[in-house]
């Protein structure tokens, strides 16, 4: 659960949203709608889900924050709702939305999706801070310097790679970053390094997982003659390219096209589903149960 002590400091005009998982059961919509209401919360938005088979529920709200009452009123609330969070079984986030989360970017010699990230957090797309750009390569050295965002080179062998990652973690740490996301970065992370942000790495794989796991997916669904390929967001876990899926799309393709035409068609859709698992991930749309996810609309 965030702290209510950060949640207090943060500026006021903005939004907040919680999100909830536990077990199914009668009244929950009512009772933390109830609470909401006994608060003075004005709901924006409300979704819900239950996974039957499972027995469980999620949640998500979205309300306004008054100016006057923000710094009050989100401790308050957060203080109101443990008790019931704690009787109903509750894991829960509570965030302000306006708080922008530091995140660093990862790849290697394939620019195309950390451009399409730059240029939409430029844009005003991403609610986000980009803390630093790190890449076992120098080609997205200029890239970063246009946009005016660190650079740190890391260069990765298999006998460095240990050194390589203690030198990465110590970096993030000292940035406070939040969300990793690897735009092609073509290293497989350890399982310590995994561990130290749980659900905040943002992976996109070139291919429509769970087929064509692995290295050169577009020359392995052109060998299988495939009629459609696809590319996949998803969180890294410590199984390669096996971890809660966020986001997929695919494309079709016909016995014309070859490996450079597949490899051509899928960097759109690599783009695509990353931007939008990094853009769902800090708008907290996103909830992992098991090895699944629920996305909020």
């Amino acid at each position: 659960m965030t702290s209510t002590t950060s949640i207090a400091s943060l500026a006021a005009n903005s939004r907040a949203v919680l999100l909830i998982d536990c077990p199914d059961q009668k009244g929950l919509v009512a009772r933390v709608s109830g609470l909401l209401y006994a608060q003075g919360a004005n709901i924006l938005h409300a979704d819900q889900h239950q996974d039957h088979a499972l027995g469980l529920f999620f949640m998500r709200v979205e309300w306004a924050i008054d100016s006057l009452s923000a710094e009050e009123g989100i401790p308050a609330f957060a203080e109101a709702f443990a008790p019931l969070a704690t009787e109903l079984k509750m894991r829960w986030q509570l965030r302000l939305m306006q708080r922008r989360p530091r995140v660093a970017l990862f790849c290697s010699q394939y620019l195309h999706c950390i451009a399409d990230l730059l240029y939409r957090a430029s844009a005003g797309e991403l609610s986000c801070e980009i803390a630093v750009i790190v890449s076992n390569h120098r080609e997205v050295e200029t890239l970063a310097a246009f946009h005016g965002i660190r650079f740190e080179y890391v260069p990765v062998t298999p006998a460095t790679r240990a050194e390589a990652e203690a030198q990465q973690i110590a970096l993030l740490s000292e940035l406070d970053v939040e969300l990793v996301v690897l735009a092609r970065y073509m290293q497989i992370l350890t399982e310590n390094f995994v561990a130290q942000y749980p659900a905040a790495i943002i992976n996109v794989h070139h291919s429509f997982l769970p087929a064509f796991i692995g290295a050169r997916p577009y020359h392995a669904a052109h060998a299988r003659g495939v009629k459609l390929i696809g590319a996949t967001s998803h969180y890294v876990t410590s199984v390669l390219d096996d971890g809660p899926i966020i986001e997929q799309d695919v494309a079709r393709i016909s016995h014309r096209d070859q490996v450079e035409d597949l490899v051509a068609r899928g960097r759109d859709l690599e783009r695509i589903v990353l931007s939008r698992a990094v853009r769902w991930h800090l708008e907290q749309r996103i909830l992992c149960y098991g090895n699944k996810t629920v996305v909020f609309d």
